[in-house]
């Protein structure tokens, strides 16, 4: 096995989700697909609800940021009373929000909208996050080591904690000090990952990040936050300079801890 030494400074372990502690497949096949079929019907049952109505505004204000795009899909603002006015509204945000997800996109009007679908999933138990089988037994370890563990995901701290809270291996939220999203900033920019450290309490270079994508490692490391890139079964391919570049794992037993080492 392939042994990473975790640098002795480091005291804060901070993770990505998709294709580092839960397999791709599960977010594309089951908590995008869910969203993707049961959208439309999501929209009307709760319609009246303040919070949906919320969620509606969020994505209309981004809508408007996107009106440049191409293809971009606007939201009209409600024009009147009527059962075919409700109905074009329902569908415009439906094709906005299907829109979005085909670009892959991390906006925080999307990821919000998503995690309330998602919470009324989970809390029905009609789903269950799946982990790779060395992550909890890892994150234990750490934590008996004394290592902090936050997450870090496009997706909102909400859905985050819908995510750990339900799981195949039930709830372990106790196992994690934090949950960041895109409210603190995009995973892609370096800043985002000065501004964990300094909610944290820490120095940048006592954070190490694990991801899969070697876009948001490059940002973290810009911010001199230790990176090793996650090399899982369904991840994109690395190119031959990004395998010579990155130190990779492709299991989290594969940190050796200061304190083990």
């Amino acid at each position: 096995m392939v042994v990473l030494s975790v640098p002795a400074e480091v005291t804060v372990i901070l993770l990505d989700i998709e294709g580092t502690t839960t397999p791709i497949a599960f977010v594309k096949d089951t908590l995008f697909s869910y969203i993707k079929e049961n959208v439309k019907e999501y929209l009307q049952t709760h319609w009246e609800e303040e919070e949906c109505q919320q969620d509606v505004s969020l994505l209309r204000k981004q809508a408007e940021k996107d009106s440049h795009l191409d293809g971009a899909v606007p939201i009209p603002a409600a024009s009147g009373s009527g059962a075919d006015d409700l109905q074009q509204m329902i569908q415009a945000v439906v094709d906005n929000v299907f829109w979005q997800m085909s670009l892959d996109r991390k906006t925080t009007a999307l990821k919000q909208l998503q995690g309330h679908m998602w919470r009324a999933a989970f809390t029905a138990g009609h789903m269950k996050t799946e982990f790779f089988e060395d992550v909890v037994p890892a994150v234990r370890k750490w934590r008996d080591a004394g290592m902090k563990v936050y997450i870090y995901s496009s997706g909102s701290v909400e859905a985050q904690k819908l995510l750990f809270g339900h799981s195949t291996e039930g709830n372990i939220l106790e196992l994690f000090d934090g949950y960041f999203d895109t409210n603190i900033g995009y995973k892609v920019e370096s800043e985002s990952y000065r501004k964990i450290a300094d909610s944290i309490g820490c120095s940048t270079n006592n954070i190490l990040f694990l991801t899969d994508v070697t876009l948001e490692a490059s940002a973290a490391e810009e911010a001199d936050v230790h990176v090793a890139v996650v090399v899982r079964p369904g991840n994109a391919g690395l190119t031959d300079d990004e395998k010579t570049y990155y130190s990779l794992i492709t299991s989290f037993r594969e940190l050796c801890l200061p304190a083990s080492s």
